[in-house]
């Protein structure tokens, strides 16, 4: 067996969760950075007794968009999967059903699911400081009881909270905009998961591409 990290994380708060959990496990993971827009995800594909961890942000209440388009390119092929939503401030609502949906289509046999709180990407005063240590009490727990029904070959799929079909998406109207003191030096340019800014003025986002996730912001020197 082979664990793999799929994760979609511009922030940092998602990767934390999957860490502890694959820690639990006991084993090192082959990380998938979903917010990788130059991997080419239709090249990725696992095998059946592969276990592959696979965790994203609740984005009002949904799976974010770039994550849904780089999730489904991926071959599971029977691979396991166990999905983790995360979320910040408020209810996930369909984003484990609509993460299941996306699994099963890319070939991905789920057996588990876990929600799980991390400090909100932009308005940091909500969960601040999660996961904490209670958290990683809890997390560990739940992945004693995962880690058994993967052991005993049980493939039962989950019943997870949600509705289909799932919530409409929201409009996203805030886009990060750059002070006088920004150099141009280009950090954001790379690091933006759906390359909204402009390579030749990183002083330029495009609003029509750009999902909010704030990692221009946290990348910012």
């Amino acid at each position: 067996m082979k664990l793999y990290s799929i994760v979609f994380s511009p922030t940092g708060g998602t990767q934390k969760v999957a860490a502890l959990l694959t820690k639990a496990l006991g084993g090192e993971a082959a990380a998938i950075d979903l917010t990788d827009s130059k991997q080419d995800f239709s090249t990725i594909g696992l095998t059946q007794e592969d276990v592959a961890l696979i965790a994203v942000p609740s984005y009002g209440g949904r799976v974010p968009a770039a994550a849904v388009e780089r999730l489904t390119a991926m071959h599971g092929q029977g691979a396991r999967a166990v999905l983790v939503c995360v979320y910040g401030n408020r209810a996930y609502e369909d984003t484990l059903v609509e993460l299941a949906d996306l699994a099963a289509a890319a070939g991905f046999r789920v057996v588990a699911a876990v929600a799980a709180l991390a400090e909100h990407s932009i308005a940091r005063m909500y969960a601040a400081g999660r996961p904490d240590e209670a958290d990683k009490a809890v997390l560990g727990t739940l992945w004693e009881k995962i880690r058994a029904k993967l052991d005993a070959g049980d493939d039962t799929v989950p019943a997870l909270p949600g509705q289909r079909p799932y919530k409409p998406r929201g409009t996203r109207t805030m886009v990060p905009h750059t002070s006088k003191r920004c150099v141009a030096c280009g950090r954001c340019t790379l690091g933006c998961p759906v390359g909204a800014i402009d390579p030749r003025d990183p002083r330029r986002t495009d609003p029509t591409r750009c999902i909010g996730c704030m990692r221009c912001v946290q990348i910012c020197p």
